[in-house]
């Protein structure tokens, strides 16, 4: 009888392990892969310093990363015209090429940073691919900055994983 009970766990074990190969992630392993993604820690280093998603509205010397997200994507926007577009205004930040016009105004032009283009492009990968973090008062500006620009702008609210 033990014999019996013992194949028959083993044979469960097998056949639930060999479902493994599914690419069915959970909770942690998805997480885990957004934590690895090189972007992911060179955006913090080297972005957040200015575009950090925490503190106040009021205390900022720049907008938050995924306020950049949702200037620079929309639903028709592929991840290569995302990297490409945020290489193009790393390398050269003018008034004329801006596409955060309120950003612009309020904190000035960005100053140029000699990041590597593979720097950027691991940076902007992991924008285009994952959440960011959003500060708690985001969300509620994101939607009263659209109502005033109602008609204006490059497709607002047709964002994509954002």
């Amino acid at each position: 009888m033990k014999k019996i009970v013992l194949l028959v766990l083993l044979t469960i074990l097998y056949y639930s392990c060999n479902n493994s190969k599914s690419k069915d992630y959970s909770a942690f392993e998805k997480q885990m892969e957004v934590n690895d993604h090189p972007g992911k820690k060179l955006m913090e280093t080297n972005c957040y310093t200015c575009h950090s998603p925490m503190g106040s509205h009021d205390d900022r010397i720049g907008p938050p990363m995924v306020a950049i997200k949702k200037h620079y994507i929309n639903s028709e926007t592929s991840k290569e015209e995302f990297i490409a577009s945020i290489q193009a205004w790393i390398k050269n930040p003018n008034a004329e090429d801006a596409k955060m016009f309120g950003a612009v105004k309020r904190f000035g032009v960005m100053p140029k940073q000699p990041f590597p283009e593979e720097t950027i492009e691991q940076i902007a990968d992991y924008m285009y691919d994952y959440k960011i973090d959003q500060p708690e008062w985001f969300e509620d500006h994101f939607k009263e900055e659209k109502g005033k620009r109602k008609g204006k702008g490059m497709g607002h609210g047709k964002m994509k994983g954002i």
